[in-house]
């Protein structure tokens, strides 16, 4: 195995064989280890009954918080899957790092591109895994169910998604370039935007230079349009908009600096070199 065998021209045009391959691959190492599966539910669960418990903490002792019980909830679940959509793409990734896989990977015809809409459809996997428990659990336990939401949790849910998918694949990226120093990055990149995305109040409360920053997130528009929903019944399209536009510049970024890692990690024969 060569570099130059890594470098050899793929086929124009995704493959949904070679794709379905990919995601099959990560669905076997899954079924196969119920150790992964239970950390894939543990802390959506463990984060979902803590806070569950703090918010009626409040609710005996003020008046106003009792009124936000079902927000905050819901901010918790829905940041979730902001979590779970980046570390579903990171983690798979790092599993055929880990493994030595990458080399193995790319001198068949499977291309870059092909390689990250799998790990998008992992991360789909391993969200739904990791979330699915701590809504159900939540309707005993504090009778509120986000599907009340309605249908705005449908675009809700797709921002966020996409949104933990351009964190995911910039991570990637800068773990193809820098090695396992990076590694890090997997599961601390995606709580730096949390202060700034307004998951338990609004953005305003952020000071005025902040704002700005804040608003550059696709998830500060999520959480408002949540609380337009939860509190006045509403939903704000151009809030849906704003989450959108953002989450374009978000996956473009990504997208682009995974493809740029990768393509400079296959010239200097690094996924020759990637492993424990």
């Amino acid at each position: 195995m060569t570099a130059r065998a890594l470098r050899q021209n793929a086929p124009v045009g995704l493959s949904i064989g070679r794709i379905g391959a990919i995601v099959l691959r990560h669905y076997y190492l899954l079924k196969g280890s119920w150790a992964r599966i239970f950390e894939l539910a543990y802390w959506p669960t463990v984060q979902m009954i803590i806070w569950g418990f703090t918010t009626q903490f409040f609710i005996g002792h003020s008046s106003w918080v009792a009124q936000a019980t079902g927000v905050l909830l819901a901010a918790v679940l829905l940041w979730d899957i902001v979590f779970r959509a980046q570390i579903g793409i990171t983690v798979s990734f790092l599993e055929e790092q880990w493994s030595r896989n990458l080399a193995n990977l790319f001198v068949t015809p499977l291309k870059p591109s092909e390689f990250a809409v799998a790990l998008m459809v992992m991360s789909i996997i391993r969200t739904a895994i990791g979330v699915g428990p701590a809504v159900l659990l939540a309707i005993p336990l504090y009778h509120f169910s986000i599907f009340d939401l309605g249908l705005p949790l449908i675009p809700f849910f797709v921002c966020l998604m996409i949104m933990g998918w351009g964190i995911g694949l910039a991570v990637c990226g800068l773990v193809l370039r820098f090695g396992a120093g990076a590694e890090g990055l997997a599961w601390a990149t995606v709580f730096g935007f949390a202060p700034i995305s307004g998951i338990y109040y609004p953005i305003s409360t952020l000071p005025w230079w902040l704002q700005p920053v804040a608003w550059g997130t696709p998830a500060a528009y999520v959480f408002e349009g949540m609380r337009a929903v939860m509190y006045e019944g509403v939903f704000r399209w151009d809030l849906l908009a704003g989450a959108l536009i953002t989450d374009a510049a978000y996956i473009a970024v990504g997208l682009f600096l995974f493809l740029i890692a990768f393509r400079w990690a296959r010239r200097q024969g690094k996924l020759l070199q990637q492993g424990e």
